[in-house]
């Protein structure tokens, strides 16, 4: 057992320097990473895959092939600026540029349901409404702006110059830290061992410490939380370097899916069927926006 423990931990390091590497590769170095960031817009322009390849070319084999794997179901990307909240505003863009797109507006009719519902949960957490009415406010004006034929219709580049004013889009973004906090506090008992796995911390130490504040990193429980407080459906697809048993090189993702109920023109139908408009590419650390095909 203890050779086996000790095993483990070397394919962990082994496997944890390796990534490390390869991300060294995409990002640079520790001390010009802030530079980077500060001159990456929070929400970039769609580029072709081929521009992703184009970061690994000197990194894994294993990632460029799993990038040219990714160019059989996907188009392009988006990158988002990695500065801790990369994954609030994948989310907020791909959501938003959604609904510009689809003009679904018994969708907005149902999200807006669902934000109601988050409200009356702070609320009853014991939140006052001046601490988060402001964000709750401009989400609803984002999603009344999309929609077309109003007097303040907003066009595809508006919205892309919307999501790069920090103004906007740190403010959206709060608006999702507020209802992903109160959605994991509402189900304290749901979330409580995956929190304590990840932070040995309490519910509320978590959703103080790395749910509500700015530049705190998401990872699953706020995946999930945000999922299924919204009643989204989220893809999730990873590029490590992990490979297949077989050998073989194959991409794999993850479908966060809330309960039925929740979800758009639910009739109680399983999940099974439920294919995510939104997708998000996770690297370490680090999500974008993909464009399947």
């Amino acid at each position: 057992m203890q050779n086996q423990e000790g095993q483990l931990a070397a394919d962990g390091e082994t496997e944890v320097t390796c990534e490390i590497e390869d991300w060294a590769n995409f990002g640079g170095g520790d001390g010009d990473i802030t530079q980077q960031q500060s001159s990456v817009p929070f929400v970039g322009d769609k580029e072709p895959l081929s521009a992703l390849a184009a970061e690994y070319q000197s990194g894994s084999p294993i990632l460029l092939q799993k990038i040219k794997v990714l160019g059989d179901k996907y188009v392009a990307i988006r990158r988002t600026r990695g500065d801790g909240n990369c994954f609030f505003r994948s989310f907020m863009f791909s959501y938003l540029e959604h609904i510009l797109e689809k003009q679904d507006r018994a969708e907005v009719d149902r999200i807006k349901a669902n934000v109601e519902e988050c409200r009356k949960t702070l609320q009853s957490l014991g939140y006052v409404d001046f601490t988060f009415e402001d964000f709750f406010a401009l989400f609803l004006e984002q999603l009344d702006d999309v929609l077309q034929g109003n007097e303040t219709s907003i066009s595809h580049e508006e919205l892309l110059n919307r999501s790069r004013d920090q103004s906007v889009s740190d403010y959206v973004v709060m608006f999702f830290r507020f209802v992903t906090s109160g959605e994991i506090r509402r189900r304290s008992e749901f979330f409580e061992p995956f929190v304590f796995g990840l932070t040995n911390t309490t519910v509320e130490q978590f959703c103080k410490s790395s749910v509500e504040p700015m530049g705190e990193e998401s990872d699953h429980v706020h995946i999930t939380a945000l999922s299924d407080a919204l009643g989204v459906p989220i893809r999730v697809v990873y590029l490590d370097r992990s490979s297949c048993d077989t050998g073989g090189v194959s991409v794999n993702h993850h479908d966060f899916v809330p309960a039925p109920c929740n979800l758009p023109g639910a009739t109680g139908a399983g999940s099974e069927n439920i294919n995510p408009f939104i997708t998000l590419l996770y690297r370490p650390g680090h999500y974008d926006i993909l464009y399947p095909k």
